[in-house]
């Protein structure tokens, strides 16, 4: 791999640009969400569903797997249904890569390693080349090469990396850099320890995930700790939050992380934790906003606080907000009171006013 200088701008490490069908990442792009559709090969209509309700949940980027040949008809069938890119995730056969990009695919994952020797992997490299088909190499602590492994004795963070510029100087022996890296463990501190070294040694675009995260709830939690702290550093081009749940609830988790850490696009809600002084149903309330809420795409921030000592002064920095009191809630506006509602009417109000925001272009 070629030399070069590690840069930061605006906080962020900076990588090369890949362009995945009419999705870039890296060079300071916007971060792009991944889902995984994880329907059978087989059930072709049932595949395209489910890329559909991605699309619309506001996946930017679908992955599917392509274990066989007869699988590729996956491919067309899927990218005339949707109009984001779609990845194929190809293991061993280099023949399933080149019908892939045959078929038009925008992006294969595949490990040039596993796929035989040097003239499958040109094979793929040029057939990739040809098309501008970039290729995702995806190392986890589990798919270790035996020397590798033999040399760290376990699938430490180095070991990680170094696995992944394996693959990537195989392709690049053939002139191909069109490359984006995944380097995942279902260990977060290291995943978080190979990403960090990744983006020292290397600028090929990183995309981010713990694997094998687990359930919806510990697996938004380690998703959120892994993927959030790399991405405040600066770290991440690309993200797929790994659930074993409806790949929808993948997109909405995803989408939640880059707004934490103030990289995403839409609402954000704020609200208080409730006490003693809350005379108010606020977790039932804060609830019912946050679903309401749910496909606005207004970048603003929505407080829903317990009570006027935590409501317009905590949360002044609110572009509008609510605070609960006996039997009634007070509407404010970057802390300013905008006046009192019974309880059961402040809801209707709130959105009334976001949808006035809206209009207005506030």
């Amino acid at each position: 791999m070629a030399k070069f200088q590690r840069t930061r701008r605006k906080g962020a490490f900076m990588t090369r640009t890949v362009k995945i069908g009419s999705v870039t990442i890296g060079g300071g792009a916007s971060i792009a969400v991944q889902s995984m559709l994880n329907r059978p090969a087989s059930d072709v209509s049932g595949n395209v569903r489910q890329a559909r309700a991605l699309e619309a949940a506001g996946c930017d980027i679908i992955r599917v797997a392509v274990p066989d040949r007869a699988s590729v008809q996956l491919v067309e069938q899927i990218r005339s249904a949707v109009r984001i890119p779609l990845v194929a995730d190809i293991h061993f056969d280099y023949r399933i890569a080149l019908d892939c990009v045959a078929a038009g695919i925008d992006k294969i994952r595949i490990n040039p390693g596993n796929i035989g020797d040097d003239a499958h992997v040109r094979a793929v490299a040029d057939a990739c080349a040809a098309a501008g088909v970039p290729i995702r190499i995806g190392v986890n602590s589990g798919s270790l090469e035996k020397q590798i492994l033999a040399k760290y004795g376990a699938p430490t963070p180095q070991a990680l990396v170094d696995s992944a510029l394996y693959h990537a100087r195989l392709l690049e022996r053939f002139d191909f850099n069109n490359i984006v890296i995944s380097i995942k463990s279902s260990n977060v501190p290291s995943m978080i320890a190979a990403y960090r070294l990744a983006a020292a040694q290397m600028d090929y675009p990183l995309h981010l995930g713990v694997t094998e995260a687990g359930t919806r709830r510990m697996g938004i939690i380690k998703s959120a700790v892994g993927i959030g702290s790399l991405l405040c550093d600066g770290i991440g081009d690309t993200i797929r939050v790994s659930l074993t749940d409806d790949p929808i609830e993948e997109v909405r988790a995803a989408r939640d992380i880059l707004k934490a850490v103030g990289k995403g696009t839409g609402v954000e809600i704020v609200s208080c934790p409730t006490c003693g002084r809350t005379q108010i149903d606020l977790i039932a309330l804060a609830e019912r906003v946050e679903k309401a809420l749910a496909d606005c795409n207004k970048p603003i921030k929505v407080a829903v606080m317990g009570c006027a000592v935590n409501g317009p002064g905590e949360a002044r920095e609110a572009d509008i907000g609510i605070a609960g009191g006996n039997g009634e809630a007070l509407l404010f506006k970057k802390g300013v009171p905008y006046g009192k509602y019974p309880e059961e009417q402040i809801l209707d109000v709130l959105l009334e006013e976001i949808g006035r925001m809206e209009s207005e272009g506030v």
